[in-house]
């Protein structure tokens, strides 16, 4: 299997600042846009990078759907108004 997928899903600034932020707990689309800056729209598509390259799961809890680094059995919960 090549890793050029994970290579390029992560050679992005942006996609490497969510990495960093979801290997500290799971958050939500919103959440992530307000900590990195950048519209919620953004956000989505560098997820759908990031889940494609196999780095990320989802879970739906409520009406947001919360996203954490695959594997990452430590991670805490937070929610769209932290």
């Amino acid at each position: 299997m090549s890793s050029a997928p994970l290579y390029r899903a992560l050679a992005d600034d942006t996609r490497r600042g969510i990495v960093l932020l979801l290997l500290r707990g799971s958050y939500c689309v919103s959440a992530l846009a307000r900590m990195l800056n950048v519209s919620e729209s953004a956000v989505s598509q560098h997820l759908k990078i990031l889940r494609r390259a196999g780095l990320l799961t989802g879970q739906k809890r409520g009406h947001f759907m919360h996203y954490a680094c695959a594997g990452n059995r430590s991670h805490g919960r937070h929610d769209a108004s932290a």
